[in-house]
């Protein structure tokens, strides 16, 4: 086995060969951007819709309705949580000659947008059970619809290519567009009431918007939008990574999931920060009372979404010079301590017009940590599925990446119960009751409690986060060696098949 070892190590210059062409690596990450054009902003104004739009007029008891919503979220993440697992197990038992990620991404891309269409087409009733009932069955199918494609296209990381380094850069280039389609549905916010309000008049408008018919056109355009750019995702790329034969049961497979040391603690990076994505709902509303509109949520984002875009680029620079987990923690400690900034800032100016500049500024600096979440941990996941099939010969990216979805899915369930809780309940919120006013004027209490929840809340779970980090150790001298052993293990299989092919030519031509 020494023997081995050291052979392998003579060979550093195998694992420096490219396998993807750069048009390759672009469309993976425009695929990427596409899929979060829809679901980057579905979950948040899915939940304003619900507690703001959809049944506004109908009587409802506002102080139910603010009860039921966050437990339709938390219902719908929780279904989500087993989907993922479900969908991880189906993807690695999936054979095609298109591979095991890209019919899911590819066949579920038009599915997931008309679901998703169906998410803002509200009945038309005055029975608060029959509304509740909606609510729970709509957003539950558009959760695990959207596993189905959001999952496997997080997986095809693993699969573009054998080389680790090469693989890394795909990985950040990708998230990079993927921070970016996250934004690109806040253009959308945008840019459809602008339209709405040139086609309609103002007055119409206003009409159109407190009925949520301005959510209705831009799910419809940011649906079409990420059609278009799966498929070039899907008629471009190509995974270039073998999967094994072995078929994957699923009690094997939340056997793996839970007793894989490395992919377990950065699964559990998800469920001990769920708390840090709460910042997302109460961001809307703080657009809402400081910048005056809830299409101005881009306005107060777009410098976040700088700031990820930036930060999965530093986090690529940082790789250089530090160990993936080493870069989780340091992002960790920055991300969590710029939160803290941003509050005592807040809190120093006031919430009013004084405190806007300052507040973008300080976006974009909170927003360079999520480069870091958004990247290094697909990175991690990559490297562990490499240590598995080093130890198990087993190759389940699928699996891998469904273990991840499970702990992130069941994070979000807790977040999107957690969040409007803290919204709705917690903060004392004030549901508007006229048609023609979208959202109703809040108190000073109520809006110190939404900074706490863009700030301090998520700060305290950001640090939490990195605690399962210490323990991982696919890192250092451990991953070189792993990545050796398998390319050394598929030159042998490549060069076993080349002999058998030449043997079978041989075999007929005589």
């Amino acid at each position: 086995m020494a023997k081995n070892k050291s052979a392998v190590a003579e060979k550093p210059t195998t694992g420096a060969k490219r396998y993807m062409k750069p048009s390759e690596i672009a469309t993976f990450g425009i695929g990427l951007f596409g899929v979060a054009l829809l679901t980057g902003w579905m979950p948040d104004y899915t939940m304003t819709f619900f507690a703001d739009f959809a049944f506004k007029g109908k009587g409802f008891d506002s102080t139910q309705l603010a009860h039921i919503i966050p437990i339709v979220f938390g219902v719908a993440g929780i279904v989500g949580a087993l989907c993922e697992l479900i969908i991880g197990v189906l993807v690695d038992r999936t054979r095609t000659p298109l591979g095991k990620v890209k019919p899911w991404v590819g066949f579920g891309a038009i599915p997931l947008a008309i679901i998703s269409m169906l998410v803002f087409v509200a009945p038309n009733t005055s029975s608060f059970t029959l509304a509740t009932i909606w609510m729970f069955v709509i957003y539950t199918l558009y959760t695990a619809v959207s596993c189905a494609v959001e999952s496997p296209s997080n997986c095809f990381g693993a699969l573009c290519s054998p080389n680790p380094s090469e693989r890394s850069t795909a990985i950040s280039i990708a998230s990079f567009l993927r921070s970016v389609g996250q934004s690109g549905g806040q253009v959308v916010i945008i840019v459809v009431p602008l339209i709405m309000k040139a086609l309609m008049g103002q007055q119409q408008y206003k009409n159109a918007e407190g009925q949520g018919l301005d959510l209705i056109i831009s799910t419809a355009v940011c649906a079409l939008g990420m059609v278009i750019f799966v498929m070039i995702f899907f008629a471009n790329n190509k995974e270039r990574v073998p999967y094994t034969s072995e078929k994957v049961s699923l009690k094997e497979s939340i056997k793996l999931v839970f007793t894989n040391k490395n992919l377990l603690m950065v699964s559990l990076t998800k469920l001990f920060g769920f708390g840090r994505g709460v910042y997302g709902t109460v961001s809307l509303y703080i657009a809402v009372y400081l910048l005056g509109s809830k299409g101005l949520k881009l306005a107060l984002m777009l410098p976040m979404g700088i700031g990820t875009a930036v930060g999965t680029l530093l986090v690529n620079l940082v790789l250089k010079k530090f160990s993936t987990k080493q870069t989780f923690i340091l992002f960790c400690v920055y991300g969590a301590s710029a939160m803290a900034i941003l509050y005592l800032v807040s809190k120093g100016v006031g919430f009013n017009s004084n405190l806007i500049i300052p507040f973008l500024i300080l976006n974009f600096f909170c927003g360079i940590q999520h480069g870091n979440t958004n990247t290094t941990p697909n990175i991690m996941i990559a490297d562990c599925i490499d240590e598995m099939e080093y130890k198990t010969g087993k190759r389940q990216e699928g699996l891998a990446y469904a273990g991840y979805g499970l702990f992130s899915k069941i994070a979000s369930a807790g977040t999107k119960y957690l969040a409007p809780f803290l919204v709705y309940t917690w903060s004392g919120y004030h549901f508007s009751t006229s048609q023609n006013v979208a959202y109703a004027a809040q108190s000073d209490e109520v809006l110190t409690k939404f900074l706490a929840i863009y700030t301090v809340i998520p700060a305290i779970f950001v640090i939490l986060q990195f605690v399962p980090i210490l323990f991982y150790d696919m890192v250092g001298e451990k991953k070189e060696r792993i990545t050796a052993a398998l390319l050394e293990k598929r030159a042998k299989e490549e060069a076993e098949k080349a002999e058998e092919a030449e043997t079978v030519s041989v075999e007929v031509a005589e």
